[in-house]
């Protein structure tokens, strides 16, 4: 079985994030699992708001699925902070996770900032 990974933020709309992502992954017959950054409240017209979640949850999401299910690739998106950030970047390194696509996230399409300042 073919295993992807995305790391990325939760679209309550289901148009970009990790909705997007597992989309794609079953559309090319790989088993997608998720690192889940942050969580909006969205649809189609904007972002009304966004939450970074706790980042030891992002370290621990990332090590439940390298132990049990680890991927054969994997992507990154919306990261929110500069410290979840750092965390995933830290993790890649200490996991070896291969093949890796940067999709940095920083701007919905409506406009809308998904990073904190402190990030850039």
């Amino acid at each position: 079985m073919r295993i992807a990974l995305t790391i990325a933020g939760s679209d309550s709309g289901g148009g970009a994030g990790i909705q997007a992502d597992l989309k794609t992954f079953h559309q090319f017959g790989v088993f997608g699992t998720t690192v889940i950054t942050a969580v909006t409240a969205q649809n189609t017209v904007g972002v009304r708001a966004w939450e970074a979640l706790p980042v030891a949850l992002v370290i621990r999401q990332i090590d439940a699925l390298a132990d049990d299910l680890p991927p054969v690739a994997f992507k990154s998106g919306m990261l929110a902070s500069a410290e979840i950030v750092a965390a995933v970047a830290d993790r890649i390194a200490r996991r070896g996770l291969p093949n890796y696509v940067l999709d940095p996230v920083m701007v919905a399409s409506s406009g809308d900032r998904l990073l904190n300042r402190d990030a850039e």
